[in-house]
């Protein structure tokens, strides 16, 4: 009797040390927010001292890529662990997007709700015995609460906010960083994970009115010369500090490990992430590489930066191996990046990383990086293996290959070029959508007229001046 007690002590001591070892996890998320957006990756007008400060103690990847180049989407597949065609929601809302008279095809509708069968990293740790927070931007309908968040603050249904300021000049930004620190301080109990998805810095694009002030007197950069963007990053980067000041206060910051990602590229009529072209809403580097890093006070090592390629479904199996939590019975598609972050490798190995959108986003007014002048986005698939990437078009069946370690800005299609790996890509790609599940858009749209599309493209044309 008194070997199984002290078995059971044992046992016991056992489970709570390694409660103990496991860390927090800090995941600081937003919105829009491009490659080159802060101080450490070359912003030469935004000032991010706090976030630098985090980058350059920790790794950054240089090759960290969202799932889909627009947020509904991006989040579910953040979530999930999975790529679109596996939970279907492919773009923000299921309604076209677009002037009909210029949609070739009819888009895939898809969903705007993550299905509750999906089991979310939030919901493992919540199993693992972590105590669960989301604050700011959730979008994936249902609540964060029915998904696995303990706390849930979604930004959306704050009282009195319209866009970034709410009641009495209350600021978004700052609301979510005290709501984040209030969870932190009441877990004391469990390890926690905070979800800090920022609606920043989304449009509207809105700013404190003293913060605008400083950057409309500075000299303007030559990337980048947007000063209420900047005070919009500049509060961001502010709440930030505030956070890490809360850990070091609480002697938590050894325990933590910080995770810092973007949804999608940058808003392209404020921002920009030259040498990559593209933006927000299409698959062009610009549109999909985000910034990326994980700071570990004292297990990673300061100063790291990789070129390592990873994408947005690689956080769930990383966090289940943060966390020791039971891997969930259905699809997965990403890979854990804790052996490369802890040193333990320099690589997860050799794997193509893909892309799915099935529907169509419409230019902004000021027409920029993108394939044609009337969408950002017409359906496509996307995929990346080594250095190469393809895109595939389905409306004129056209792709596009590019060497990105040659040609980083996507510029040089070399798909006639090199056929040879265009045709190896494209039956990867293909193979793939087979292997998921992936609808891809056949059915012509009655309403298509293509009188009325050239016709639109010339006056696109004309008024940019190409």
């Amino acid at each position: 009797m008194k070997k199984r007690l002290l078995t059971i002590v044992v046992l016991a001591l056992g489970l709570a040390a390694q409660a103990e070892q496991r860390p927090n996890i800090l995941f600081i998320f937003l919105d829009d927010f491009g490659w080159r957006d802060t101080g450490y990756m070359g912003s030469d007008f935004y000032e991010t001292p706090n976030i630098d400060r985090l980058a350059k103690g920790g790794m950054v990847f240089t090759n960290a890529y969202s799932c889909s180049a627009n947020c509904a989407p991006a989040r579910a597949c953040l979530l999930s662990g999975q790529y679109t065609p596996r939970h279907e929601i492919f773009n923000v809302g299921t309604k076209p997007r677009g002037s009909a008279k210029h949609r070739r095809l009819e888009h895939i509708v898809g969903t705007k709700t993550l299905r509750p069968d999906i089991v979310t990293w939030a919901e493992s740790l919540q199993q693992a015995g972590y105590r669960t927070g989301m604050f700011g931007k959730w979008h994936l309908g249902n609540t964060p609460g029915e998904q696995g968040f303990d706390v849930e603050v979604e930004h959306s249904k704050l009282p009195g906010f319209r866009g970034h300021f709410g009641p009495n000049g209350q600021y978004l930004a700052d609301v979510l960083t005290d709501k984040t620190i209030e969870f932190i301080e009441g877990s004391k109990t469990k390890p926690w994970c905070a979800y800090l998805s920022h609606y920043a810095v989304h449009t509207p694009i809105q700013a404190k009115r003293e913060i605008v002030g400083k950057y409309e007197a500075k000299r303007p950069g030559k990337l980048h010369n947007h000063p209420t963007m900047a005070a919009m990053i500049q509060s961001v980067d502010e709440g930030i500090g505030k956070i890490i000041a809360k850990l070091d206060q609480l002697a938590q910051r050894d325990n933590t490990v910080i995770f810092f990602f973007s949804d999608n590229g940058g808003y392209g009529p404020a921002t920009d992430m030259a040498p990559l072209w593209g933006y927000k809403g299409n698959y062009y580097e610009g549109g999909i590489r985000v910034p990326f890093f994980v700071n570990w006070q004292g297990t990673v090592r300061a100063g790291q930066s990789t070129a390592e390629p990873i994408i947005g479904v690689d956080i769930y199996p990383t966090f289940l191996d943060l966390a020791k939590a039971k891997r969930p019975n259905q699809p997965m598609d990403g890979r854990s990046i804790l052996p490369v972050i802890k040193g333990e490798v320099k690589s997860v190995g050799p794997r193509p990383l893909f892309w799915h959108f099935p529907a169509y986003l419409q230019a902004y007014k000021v027409i920029g990086e993108q394939r044609d002048p009337l969408f950002r986005t017409r359906p496509c698939s996307t995929v990346r293996l080594g250095d190469w990437k393809l895109h595939e078009y389905f409306e004129d069946g056209a792709l596009e290959l590019y060497n990105l370690k040659d040609d980083v800005g996507e510029r040089h299609n070399l798909a006639r070029e090199n056929s040879g790996k265009t045709k190896d890509l494209h039956k990867l790609l293909v193979a793939w959508r087979k292997e998921t599940g992936a609808p891809v858009p056949k059915k012509m749209n009655p309403e298509f007229d293509a009188d009325a599309e050239a016709r639109a493209i010339r006056k696109a044309l004309v008024k940019r001046g190409g």
